[in-house]
């Protein structure tokens, strides 16, 4: 669990809700049901139009990694790797067979198998990086999701807004019935801002910064790997891969 990003969405959300209770304001005036359905419904909407299915269904699950994060360790598979290079250096690539049992993501165990079955350092690069490109695309776009979604959400609360205003113009006659479309003017505003600024845009950031990190570890993996079909030495290989690991705060 991401503290941090818990955190800081019950942060913002205090924020609102304790100046709102400030200013003599009270927590049902932003409760609003019709506000909360054209914005939010008219965003998925807008969003699902934009998007293929299962680049649709790829963002939305992305959404759980900010906070739920995908583990990303850089140092454990250096480690890891440059322990390869030293086997295959002193018993020989077919001696790092063993090692595929203890593998349990895909792509590192794609590309341990294709060192094992004796392919060059081009070829590996070659496939590798293609499967990598297709991976970072699809996340990519999976993240544009969210921020698609904090484009549309204030123009959609804005319509909101135009229809309360509509509802009020009808409702003139009738004084009892100004409030209600009044607040949902103003409401569906603050829910496409807000939702926008508070939820959506934080959340595409977040998960670019979390794809990076995925593709800077399969990018670490696939130049270890190659370094080990070179037969290069362990000792470089660690150097060298060094590179890839996040600096000491």
């Amino acid at each position: 669990m991401d503290k941090l990003s818990l955190f800081g969405l019950v942060l913002a959300i205090t924020g609102i809700v304790g100046g709102q209770l400030l200013e003599g304001g009270s927590i049902n005036v932003l409760m609003q049901l019709a506000a909360f359905l054209i914005v939010f419904g008219g965003t998925i909407g807008a969003v699902m139009l934009q998007h293929p299915l299962d680049v649709f269904v790829s963002g939305i699950r992305m959404g759980g990694w900010v906070f739920v994060t995908p583990v990303i360790d850089t140092q454990k598979l250096a480690h890891q790797i440059t322990t390869w290079g030293g086997i295959a250096r002193k018993d020989g690539i077919l001696a790092l067979e063993a090692q595929l049992k203890n593998i349990e993501e895909p792509f590192v165990a794609k590309g341990l198998q294709m060192l094992v079955d004796g392919n060059s350092a081009e070829k590996i690069r070659e496939v590798l990086d293609i499967d990598l490109q297709s991976y970072e695309t699809l996340r990519w776009q999976s993240a544009r999701v969210w921020e698609s979604a904090a484009g549309y959400a204030p123009t959609i609360g804005i319509i909101g807004a135009v229809l309360g205003l509509v509802h009020v113009m009808q409702s003139l006659g009738e004084p009892a019935k100004l409030g209600a479309g009044i607040a949902v003017a103003f409401i569906a505003t603050i829910y496409g801002v807000g939702s926008a600024n508070l939820l959506f845009l934080p959340i595409a950031g977040k998960l670019k910064i979390i794809i990076a990190q995925q593709v800077n570890l399969r990018e670490m993996l696939i130049d270890g790997l190659c370094m080990v079909a070179n037969a290069e030495n362990p000792r470089f290989i660690e150097n060298k891969l060094k590179g890839y690991l996040p600096e000491a705060s």
